[in-house]
């Protein structure tokens, strides 16, 4: 679906390009997580590749078809959920829809009424924004990316400042985005959240990309190949995993009392972007 090679953008009066040689490739029906600090460049990549920022270098095909060839019709293709959800204020969220659905041809759009039952804004739809929460508003956001039905999908830290129970209903649309075939990019420095949705991630630091692949083959890689196990008593001990069975200490520890729980000694993927990037991730909220 997306193929960048060699991507390298500067802003104008930048003394430091934001983006250095930066390759990678997206396949349809993949969601894929670009994670990253605050000011890593993940926010300016999506921007190029959704046409906001011109005067790249390097090549960058969106469905087999170079991005500067791509004219209107690219934008009914293709859906943006922006990090601040930038709603008309005074109007109210179906007032909004109606707006922002005049950009695109009429049997593209999804039914607002059953849009808003879908994501429990109901009773919001006649409500004016400035009346609405920021988790109604960043579901507002995300509807309005998909009420067109695209193809391709942007998400700009999809679920940054939301509470665990809105962060979570996010996440499950994406996810459900995915099984109907949506191709998804998403941006994020949450990397419980690029861990539960995305089939591969990137990391980037200062415009440069330092790995790709899946979660779960990043953290069996930089993980500890041990067990944890704990016992009713509340006695914990950890041991190799190679060999375990016959492992006469882990078996004489289990002799002790009950079994509690065990657990292998996997590594979180925040703790596989420290060690592969020799950074640490800041704070949600900030400028990328």
């Amino acid at each position: 679906m997306i193929h960048v090679q060699n991507l390298t953008y500067a802003y104008p009066g930048a003394k430091e390009k934001t983006l250095k040689n930066l390759t990678f490739k997206m396949e349809k029906g993949e969601i894929f997580g670009f994670l990253g600090p605050s000011g890593a460049g993940k926010t300016t990549t999506q921007k190029i590749l959704y046409k906001i920022l011109k005067g790249f270098e390097g090549e960058v095909k969106v469905g087999g078809k170079a991005l500067e060839k791509w004219g209107k019709a690219y934008f009914e293709t293709i859906g943006v959920g922006f990090e601040l959800p930038n709603h008309y204020l005074k109007l109210t969220g179906k007032e909004n829809l109606e707006l922002f659905g005049n950009f695109y041809p009429k049997e593209k759009l999804k039914n607002i009424s059953e849009l808003f039952e879908q994501f429990e804004l109901k009773d919001a739809l006649n409500k004016r924004v400035e009346d609405y929460s920021k988790g109604m508003k960043v579901r507002l956001n995300f509807i309005r990316a998909i009420r067109h039905n695209p193809d391709l999908i942007f998400f700009d830290e999809p679920t940054a400042g939301l509470d665990p129970v809105n962060a979570h209903k996010i996440k499950q649309h994406i996810l459900k985005l995915k099984e109907e075939g949506k191709t998804i990019f998403i941006t994020t420095h949450n990397m419980s959240t690029a861990d539960e949705i995305c089939d591969r991630v990137a990391f980037i630091v200062n415009g440069e990309l330092r790995v790709i692949e899946k979660p779960s083959i990043l953290k069996h890689k930089h993980g500890q190949k041990r067990v944890k196990v704990e016992l009713k008593n509340g006695k914990m001990e950890a041991f190799e995993l190679e060999k375990l069975g016959k492992n006469a200490d882990f078996l004489n520890f289990l002799k002790k009392d009950e079994l509690e729980r065990i657990n292998t000694q996997e590594a979180t993927l925040e703790e596989v972007f420290i060690k592969v990037t020799g950074e640490r991730l800041a704070p949600e909220g900030g400028l990328n």
